[in-house]
C-alpha cells in the first residue's frame, strides 16, 4: 500500500550536514539500500508507491536533492556531478553504506549516472527512468520541443513569472508530461507545491537546467574515460511526447552509448512520470531487477 502522507509512520525522516547543504532524506525498511533520486518538479515524494514495496527487504533512502524539498539552497551546485557528490557524502559518510543500487528519474537520473560514474564499484545496478544522459550523444531536448529547458535556463525570467504561481506552473506540468491524469492528486500537488514555494525553491529547479552544459562536459569526460560497467535498466513511458520518450526507447538507446549491459523496458499506459502513473509496473521491475544481484 502507497504512503498515505509524508508524515506516515512506515518513514523516518532525516538532515545530513554534508558540506555546503543541508541533505533532508527519508528511509523506511531494512536490508541492502536502495537509494532512490528524484527529479523536477517533484521531491523525494514523487517514491510514495515504491517505498512501501521496496522496504519489505531492502532499506530505503531516499533524498531529496540540494535546493529542493526539505533540503537547503545554496546559490550553486547544480551541475549534477556535485548533486551527486552530496547523495554518496550522505549515503556513504553519514550511513556507512559502501555499495547500493541506484535509482533515478528525470534530472535524478543523470545524477544517478554522475555517482554511478564516480563510484562504480559501489553502485551495483542502476536503473534510469525515462531520461536521456546529457552529452550522450542522443537529443536531450527533442529538437527543441521540450520548450522548457531553454526557459529555465534564462537567467531570472522563470522566477519572475512563476513567483506566487507555483501551483499553477507546476500542475501544468503534471497534467501535461503525465498520461495519466489522476496519478498526481491533490494531496501530491499539495505537498509538491509546499516545497517548490519556499524561497529560493523554484530557483534551484531552474538551476539544474542551468548547469546542463557543465553536465555535457563532464559526462562526456566520464564517457572518455569507461562505460559504466554495472548492470543497468531503463524504463519509459510507453506515451511519448508530449508525455514521455518510451515509444522511440530514448532512455535505452542513450544508456547503451554510456554503459556495457543495458536492457529496457516500457511502461504501456504511462507518461514521463512513471513512479506514479505506472507503480505496480515499476515495482515489479525493481524488484526482479535487483534480485538478480541479491
Amino acid at each position: 500500500m502507497s504512503l498515505t502522507s509524508p508524515d506516515d509512520p512506515r518513514v523516518t525522516h532525516h538532515y545530513a550536514d554534508v558540506g555546503e547543504v543541508l541533505l533532508h532524506y527519508v528511509t523506511a525498511g531494512d536490508g541492502f539500500p536502495v537509494v532512490m533520486i528524484h527529479g523536477y518538479p517533484q521531491t523525494w515524494w514523487e517514491w510514495r508507491h515504491q517505498i512501501p514495496a521496496l522496504s519489505e527487504k531492502y532499506t530505503v533512502i531516499t533524498p531529496d536533492m540540494r535546493g529542493l524539498g526539505d533540503s537547503s539552497r545554496p546559490q550553486s551546485g547544480y551541475d549534477k556531478k556535485t548533486i551527486a557528490d552530496d547523495i554518496w557524502r550522505m549515503v556513504n559518510g553519514e550511513l556507512g553504506h559502501d555499495s547500493f543500487y541506484l535509482v533515478g528519474h528525470d534530472w535524478g537520473g543523470p545524477t544517478a549516472y554522475a555517482l554511478a560514474a564516480a563510484h562504480p564499484e559501489a553502485v551495483k545496478r542502476l536503473v534510469i527512468i525515462d531520461v536521456p544522459i546529457p552529452g550522450c550523444g542522443g537529443d536531450f531536448s527533442q529538437g527543441g520541443r521540450r520548450w522548457h529547458h531553454q526557459f529555465h535556463m534564462t537567467l531570472d525570467l522563470p522566477e519572475a513569472l512563476t513567483a506566487g504561481r507555483e501551483d499553477v506552473y507546476l500542475s501544468w506540468f503534471y497534467r501535461t508530461f503525465a498520461y495519466r491524469p489522476d496519478a498526481i492528486d491533490d494531496v501530491d500537488l499539495k505537498e509538491y507545491v509546499r516545497t517548490y514555494s519556499q524561497p529560493g525553491a523554484m530557483r534551484a529547479g531552474f538551476n539544474l537546467y542551468r548547469a546542463a552544459a557543465q553536465d555535457v562536459e563532464d559526462n562526456q569526460a566520464n564517457i572518455a574515460r569507461q562505460k559504466l560497467p554495472m548492470p543497468v535498466l531503463t524504463v519509459s513511458g510507453g506515451k511519448s511526447y508530449p508525455h514521455a520518450r518510451g515509444r522511440i526507447s530514448e532512455t535505452e538507446e542513450s544508456l547503451k552509448r554510456v554503459a556495457v549491459d543495458v536492457r529496457g523496458e516500457i511502461a504501456p499506459e504511462s507518461g514521463h512520470f512513471v513512479p506514479e502513473e505506472a507503480p505496480d509496473f515499476l515495482n515489479e521491475q525493481l524488484l526482479a531487477f535487483f534480485a538478480e544481484g541479491d
